[in-house]
């Protein structure tokens, strides 16, 4: 411990390369600051643009949640006139509805009742013509007449007209008289192998 080490006060005036000292400046806001007047010198329309469509969409959102909430509000009174007039509306609508239903039944029950006339009417001609001997199964109107003659000839022109799919001498199990597809049957007896 031979070495004695001094202790010193240095001044500023012994170190002439030292900066006086300024006024103390807070460096980080200043940077800030600089480069927030950079980003509206550049982008500050685009920027304003942007916050003005912000403003007015939360506006509009307000709007409507506010409109729905006083129109479903489960403490807010309706409007009686309101309901009294929807009500109103509905009444006619099913009224209306039940006017035509109720037209559109009685034609259904008119025709219904024709079609039942109808019946009872083939019903006592085909009673007439048992009675007096004649067919059973007579024309019941003029119409039906003339469509059972057309639907007979048919019948008759499209049986006469059919031509045999196949010669008479096709025989599927043989191979036969067919076509290009043949098919024998194996042979009889055991099988050979072992």
């Amino acid at each position: 411990m031979d070495d004695d080490v001094e202790i010193a006060d240095v001044s500023s005036d012994d170190f002439p390369d030292v900066v006086k000292n300024a006024p103390v400046r807070n460096q980080d806001l200043s940077s800030l600051s600089a480069i927030v007047q950079d980003v509206l010198s550049q982008y500050g329309w685009i920027l304003l643009a942007v916050t003005l469509l912000v403003y007015l969409l939360i506006q509009h959102i307000k709007g409507r949640s506010s409109q729905r909430d006083s129109g479903s509000a489960p403490g807010a009174q309706p409007d009686t006139e309101h309901v009294a007039r929807k009500h109103e509306a509905m009444e006619a609508v099913r009224r209306k509805m039940q006017e035509e239903l109720d037209a559109k039944a009685a034609v259904f029950k008119e025709k219904q009742k024709q079609v039942e006339e109808e019946r009872r009417k083939q019903k006592i001609e085909m009673w007439d013509n048992l009675q007096q001997g004649k067919s059973f199964k007579g024309p019941g109107t003029p119409s039906q007449a003339a469509d059972e003659a057309s639907s007979s000839t048919a019948g008759l022109k499209a049986k006469t007209d059919k031509k045999p799919l196949r010669s008479a001498d096709y025989n599927p199990l043989t191979g036969q008289g067919g076509g290009t597809c043949s098919w024998r049957p194996g042979r009889r007896g055991p099988s050979s192998g072992g």
